[in-house]
């Protein structure tokens, strides 16, 4: 049976704590409102930083399906929306044809809802669960305008239209996160359909709530001496700075390899689970010796 939706911030802030999602409190605030006013939330933020886990989480949390678009440069509509199968399309016409039916009377056949690939912003709206399902619009940035234009006219009405079929609207709306990266901006038009949080870096102090969650059992040294690493890494200028998926990365690699403290061989060994650039690996592997001096005193 589907999960109810928590009737309270706190309720909230605690039912995402048990499935492992650290939330603070504008965090909880803003999924709260998007539950209660069943608004798409637009949620803004470096890569790494848990938008994606949010709609995860929140599947999750409400016992429903999650349904994911992966945004992309050339996103189109038969990929995100629905496209016919005309493989059998036209195995059902030559069929048609051999038993005699009228060409007209097949056409007409081939364009129904069995003949129909649903995609998923369709999927969303065809829903024949018990609950909503939740739709995660996934790195909305990296679509192109005309997409974002159609996803607009999608999240004012819940409803599509399929010329040879009609137009299907959504008995009840999908809780919908969408998330960005910032390589672009968002138009106004879209954002003013939605709720919005910013979800920066986490304090160090968060950063370990999350990791402890996590990674329960994780000696509590190694716990402080990764976060307090990541967190001076944040600070450095780098090309392309860790995130807190990359912290929990580097976390379960140092657990495989039985670390239970950080020592200049190791980190100089692991570096590439947390950066993603031989330029930033390069100039933190210069940068180990005091930042591990730092942490011993």
């Amino acid at each position: 049976m589907p999960s109810p939706a928590p009737v309270g911030i706190d309720e909230l802030q605690e039912a995402l704590a048990r499935h492992a999602y650290i939330a603070d409190r504008p965090l909880a605030v803003a999924i709260f409102l998007a539950l209660q006013l069943r608004k798409p939330l637009l949620l803004e933020g470096e890569a790494g930083v848990g938008k994606t886990q949010v709609a995860k989480v929140l599947a999750s949390l409400l016992n429903t399906r999650l349904i994911r678009l992966q945004c992309y440069e050339g996103l189109d509509i038969t990929t995100a929306v629905y496209e016919w199968n005309y493989p059998r399309q036209m195995l059902a016409l030559r069929a048609a044809e051999v038993a005699g039916e009228s060409k007209e009377q097949a056409l007409r056949d081939i364009f129904g809802p069995e003949y129909l690939l649903k995609r998923p912003l369709l999927q969303a709206i065809e829903n024949s669960g018990d609950r909503p399902p939740v739709l995660l619009v996934d790195e909305l940035d990296r679509a192109d305008d005309e997409f974002e234009a159609f996803l607009l006219e999608v999240l004012s009405d819940f409803q599509i239209t399929i010329p040879e079929i009609g137009t299907l609207h959504a008995e009840e709306p999908p809780t919908v996160i969408l998330t960005s990266n910032r390589t672009r901006e968002i138009h106004d038009a879209l954002k003013r359909r939605c709720l919005y949080h910013w979800i920066d870096y986490p304090s160090a102090e968060k950063e370990a709530q999350i990791v402890r969650t996590r990674l329960p059992g994780i000696d509590e040294q190694l716990t402080r001496q990764i976060v307090v690493f990541v967190q001076d890494l944040r600070t450095r200028d780098l090309y392309k700075l860790p995130g807190v998926a990359e912290t929990l990365d580097w976390a379960e690699a140092l657990i495989a390899l039985g670390v239970r403290s950080l020592q200049q061989e190791v980190v100089d060994e692991t570096l590439g689970v947390i950066l993603k650039y031989q330029d930033d690996v390069q100039q933190v592997r210069a940068l180990v010796p005091s930042i591990l001096e730092q942490l011993r005193s």
